[in-house]
Parts: C-alpha cells; sequence; structure tokens
C-alpha cells in the first residue's frame, strides 16, 4: 500500500486542529487502498493546541506531532515540516481548514496519473475582496519579473511526490520560499482550483508585517530587476537633473535680472531624491538581510519534543530516526 503523508503547521489553533483531524480522517476512510499519517508541526501555541493533539495522538497512532522551542515562523515550520515526511506522497495543508481537506482525493487521483507535483490553486476566495486583489496584483507583478514561472495564487497546498520532497531536502536554504523553490525544481505543476472558505474558527495570525515578509522573499529569491531597476533610474535621474540644472542656467543667463529661482524648487527636489534614495536603500537592505539569513545557516526548526514517530518507517533498527532524517532535524547540512 501506498503511503500518503499530510504535514499541518499551526500556532494558537485549537479549535481547529480536531475539525482537521476529523475530516481528513473521513477523506481516508473512502481511500482504502492508502496507508496514511498525519504530522502536526506546532509553533510553541500558547493556548491548548498542544493538549487538543496529544489527547487525538493518544488514540490514533497515523497522528504525529512535532513540538517546536518556540514559534519558528510562518515560512519555516511548515517547510521543516514537510521536510520529515517520507511518505510515498506529501501533501501540504493549513490547519484552518481554508485548504479544503475534500480536494486530497482530486490530488491524488492526479498523482496517481503520473504526476509529481499538484498544486491547489485558488480559483475564488471569501476573504476580503481588497487583499484578494492585492494578491493577485503581486502574483501577477512577480510573474512578469520572476526568472522562472511561478503559479499564481499557490500558497503551498498541494501534492508533492517524494522525489520532490527529496530534492527539496538537498537545499541548503534556512529562510525558504516554497512557492518559488518548486518552480526552480522545474517539475510541471498540475494545476486543480478550489474556492478558499473563510477560517473555521479563530482569527487569522497571519498580519500585514508577514504578508510584507513574504512579499519581499518573493522578490528577492526569484529575481534581480528591482535592483537593476534602481540602476536605471538612478541613471535616468542622474541625466534628468543635469538636463534640469543646465535649462535653469540658461533661463537665469538670459533673464539675468528678473528669473529669480526662489527655494521651493531646491527643497522639493531634495526631499524627492531623498525620498527615492531611502526607497532603494531600503530594497538594497531587503537583499542583504536575505543573503545574511543564508550566510548564517541557522537551522529551520528546533524541536522541543515528538509525539508518535517511535514507529516511523524511517526509523532504522534501534528506533532511532534514520540518518538524513536526523541531519535534517537538528538543522545540519544533507550531503
Amino acid at each position: 500500500m501506498k503511503k500518503v503523508s499530510i504535514v499541518s503547521h499551526c500556532y494558537n489553533e485549537e479549535k481547529n486542529v480536531e475539525l482537521l483531524y476529523e475530516r481528513i480522517k473521513a477523506v481516508f476512510a473512502k481511500l482504502p487502498q492508502y496507508r496514511y499519517e498525519h504530522i502536526y508541526i506546532d509553533n510553541a501555541s500558547s493556548d491548548n493546541t498542544v493538549p487538543v493533539l496529544k489527547r487525538i495522538a493518544s488514540t490514533d497512532k497515523n497522528v504525529k506531532i512535532i513540538i517546536n522551542n518556540r514559534n519558528f515562523g510562518m515560512v519555516r515550520s511548515p517547510h521543516y515540516a514537510l521536510l520529515q515526511a517520507y511518505g510515498d506522497a506529501v501533501i501540504a495543508m493549513s490547519t484552518d481548514l481554508q485548504d479544503p481537506p475534500e480536494v486530497i482525493p482530486q490530488l491524488i487521483e492526479e498523482w496517481e496519473k503520473g504526476a509529481k507535483f499538484v498544486a491547489a490553486v485558488k480559483s475564488e476566495s471569501e476573504e476580503n475582496l481588497l487583499i484578494y486583489a492585492i494578491r493577485t496584483f503581486y502574483y501577477k507583478l512577480l510573474n512578469s519579473i520572476a526568472q522562472v514561472e511561478l503559479i499564481e495564487h499557490f500558497t503551498g497546498f498541494g501534492l508533492y511526490d517524494k522525489t520532490v520532497v527529496d530534492e527539496l531536502r538537498k537545499l541548503k536554504d534556512s529562510n525558504p520560499y516554497l512557492r518559488g523553490m518548486v518552480s526552480e525544481l522545474g517539475f510541471s505543476p498540475v494545476r486543480i482550483q478550489f474556492h478558499q472558505p473563510k477560517r473555521a474558527h479563530g482569527k487569522s495570525k497571519v498580519n500585514f508585517y508577514h504578508l510584507y515578509d513574504l512579499a519581499m522573499m518573493g522578490f528577492t529569491s526569484q529575481t534581480l530587476v528591482p535592483m537593476r531597476l534602481a540602476v536605471f533610474f538612478g541613471f535616468f535621474m542622474a541625466v534628468l537633473s543635469f538636463l534640469t540644472a543646465f535649462g535653469y542656467f540658461i533661463y537665469k543667463l538670459v533673464y539675468w535680472t528678473s528669473f529669480a529661482v526662489g527655494i521651493a524648487p531646491l527643497v522639493i527636489g531634495m526631499f524627492g531624491f531623498f525620498s527615492i534614495q531611502l526607497m532603494f536603500i531600503g530594497l538594497l537592505g531587503e537583499y542583504i538581510g536575505s543573503i545574511n539569513l543564508q550566510v548564517l545557516q541557522r537551522p529551520l526548526v528546533i524541536e522541543r519534543e515528538r509525539v508518535n514517530f517511535d514507529s516511523d518507517d524511517n526509523a532504522d533498527s534501534n528506533g532511532e530516526p534514520s540518518k538524513v532524517e536526523s541531519k535534517t532535524r537538528l538543522g545540519e547540512p544533507l550531503n
């Protein structure tokens, strides 16, 4: 029997984790030809998420839990969980039920047809219309300047064949942008469209800062165009400034006694140039910050505890994780 691994990241989702568990269990009850495991990775929740997960795991060995030492963020933690799954196929999805478990059979169907990577793409969403429109604009903008074709409205929800996950393990990226990484690997995606519902319970933990962080991560990891635009724009502004200064000089020579330059153009010009400089210095800082994260090579996650991994298929005869899994857990580079 083929094994399907489900990975879900969570932080303060005590009202959603059990509901997600029940719905996934119901899905696989209709797919008896597959074995499955459901790996939850918890980002050091401060509510009752972990006790709820442990109660579920105590009665169902298909449920496995990784508890982080602290909150490692909404990028590193889900990616780490993906690398801990050793099923024949791995399905990544969020815990808030905005990624409907009922889409899983469609993902598996396309996988069985030979697809190595099946991307679940939002065709519609019940989120704020303005936010959805901004997302659409961002995806189109990034896609127009990225070095590879990216999947619009793809958040990571989808199915990854074990060959894809094996390739992801080889990448030594301490701040991974999964949406771009799968495109870089070159696996042709099969797209499955779905309607994204609202969160089942609670409020989203994703605020403006998180969205900005993801947006900048996309730019810095997928394209150098913004920095090159800064060079081109700087050259253009230098030429424009020279022509403007020359024009003022000629005008002053012709109307020496009647033309008063005044201080307003100087002040406006200074503030304009300073604003542009500040914007591009900030953009440069984003790229430098991205480089710094890669140079530091910090581990994706430090674990506090694991539950139900004792009988993992990847454990050796002594019940210890395999060599590859151990390195991944400790954040060591893979050979």
